[in-house]
């Protein structure tokens, strides 16, 4: 190789490394920050597939009081919260009510779909996409739930427990007995 081929050799080599180091250090740069969700703000679309295979898509919801729950199998304030959120789903469901259970387990949907046949819950669960979590304010403590009105909007956010008795009572305001 002549001394000129040496050269130009060299910089291409030099240019690689500085294109490796970049891309390194971009992926190595934490993301910005998820925004914190507000009550009254409008809550974040999405479509997710239930495990039961059913399609669930936030946007297709309004028009009914939605629950959105973000939970674990391994979560025992979760795990306590639950059956209420199933007694409050049966009793509420034909008045416009409906829980979206979305699970962050990192086991597999094979452990949730256990929990759920053992635990009795009807309604929909699927897994939890990171990108949901981040746009729900980032999820980092469990259990996290978000109470949105027909409209839309994010009336309670709740994180750990949100009791039976808090629920039926916002949903008793939320969907007022013979209104439409």
């Amino acid at each position: 190789m002549t001394p000129k081929q040496q050269r130009w050799f060299n910089r291409i080599e030099i240019g690689l490394w500085v294109l490796a180091a970049g891309a390194l250090l971009y992926h190595l740069t934490p993301a910005a920050p998820p925004q914190p969700m507000r009550e009254g703000s409008t809550a974040p679309s999405f479509s997710v597939h239930t495990l039961r295979g059913e399609e669930v898509d936030l946007a297709s919801l309004r028009g009914r009081v939605v629950l959105v729950n973000f939970w674990a199998t391994w979560c025992p304030p979760c795990r306590l919260e639950i059956p209420g959120f199933q007694s409050v789903y049966e009793d509420y469901k034909d008045r416009g009510f409906t829980v979206v259970g979305l699970s962050t387990d990192q086991g597999g949907e094979s452990d949730v779909r256990a929990f759920i046949q053992q635990h009795g819950i009807s309604y929909p669960i699927a897994m939890a996409p990171r990108a949901v979590m981040r746009e729900y304010g980032g999820i980092d403590l469990l259990p996290q739930s978000f109470l949105i009105d027909r409209k839309g909007k994010v009336r309670k956010m709740v994180t750990g427990v949100f009791s039976e008795a808090v629920l039926r009572r916002s949903l008793d305001q939320l969907l007022p007995r013979g209104a439409p």
